[in-house]
């Protein structure tokens, strides 16, 4: 089940990445985290229709957490590169 998660989580990251990069020339870095929201919101969406997982606030909380967990560990490797810098 969890690996399913991620490879959902990865595709809609992939296809919000995607689009962004097609239609907007730069995003503010205050908007991320918004950006993560939504990944996480429309991949709670995919697992619960797609019946992955049946109960639908789990899927939510799994998915948005997976999300925001991995926006803060991106954000802390920036950090990490920006001070040996």
């Amino acid at each position: 089940m969890e690996i399913t998660y991620m490879i959902i989580i990865g595709i809609v990251t992939y296809i919000f990445g995607a689009i962004t990069k097609l239609f907007v020339s730069k995003v503010p870095n205050k908007y991320i985290p918004m950006q993560n929201v939504l990944i996480g919101v429309f991949s709670a969406l995919i697992c619960y229709f797609c019946k992955i997982e049946t109960s639908l606030l789990q899927a939510f909380v799994l998915c948005l957490s997976a999300t925001m967990s991995a926006g803060g560990v991106a954000d802390l490797v920036k950090t990490i590169k920006n001070k040996e810098n």
